[in-house]
């Protein structure tokens, strides 16, 4: 267990999360874009989904939950499935609330709120393959692995807490610091387009 706490092991499980935590994926994506149309505040509850909804998810996995779509990977295939398709829809809903938008003036629509962030999660393929990579290369079956996958689950809360606030205060700057509406439109276009691509690896895989 104490090979575990090592400042090796520690410093490359900071560096292999935060790498994989600010990375371009579906969780970055969608809070530069929120960033961008509904500023920092109203974005919060999205970013918070994450930062603790996908730790917690990490836990289950390392708990159990691996094992099972080890044993029986359909169910994994139908969650990445639905979460292509839920992908897919999230990116017409960020081309559809950015066709109204408008600088400084409120939009219609509503950004995800803690819950819908939270069980996003659990359809995001890139989090599974986060989830189950970590699991596997740094969790020691032999010893006791709790407190290994506690460890983890909280390096992930932490590199996420700074990962979703530099993509955030990004979309933030950029609607601070842009007064053409037509070129935030496009931008968060481009955002639902680069968030159609992060789906092909999953796809070919």
């Amino acid at each position: 267990m104490d090979d575990f706490f090592t400042l090796a092991i520690i410093l490359s499980l900071f560096t292999f999360t935060m790498t994989t935590t600010l990375s371009p994926g579906p969780n970055n994506i969608l809070v530069l874009s929120s960033g961008l149309t509904y500023g920092y505040k109203k974005t919060l509850p999205h970013m918070l989904g994450v930062i603790i909804g996908f730790p917690l998810m990490v836990i289950l996995i390392g708990l159990g939950a691996g094992i099972v779509f080890e044993k029986f990977p359909f169910v994994l295939d139908i969650l990445k499935y639905l979460g292509i398709l839920y992908l897919l829809w999230m990116a017409y809903k960020i081309v559809s609330a950015t066709n109204n938008y408008e600088i400084n003036e409120e939009t219609s629509s509503k950004p995800f709120t803690f819950i819908q962030s939270a069980l996003f999660q659990w359809v995001n393929p890139k989090a599974w393959i986060m989830g189950m990579t970590v699991i596997s290369i740094y969790v020691n079956t032999k010893e006791d692995s709790f407190y290994q996958i506690l460890t983890i689950a909280c390096m992930y809360f932490f590199t996420t807490l700074i990962g979703m606030n530099i993509w955030v205060a990004g979309g933030v700057f950029l609607k601070r610091f842009i007064s053409n509406a037509r070129f935030v439109k496009n931008l968060n276009r481009g955002l639902a387009f680069t968030l159609i691509l992060s789906i092909l690896p999953v796809l070919f895989n």
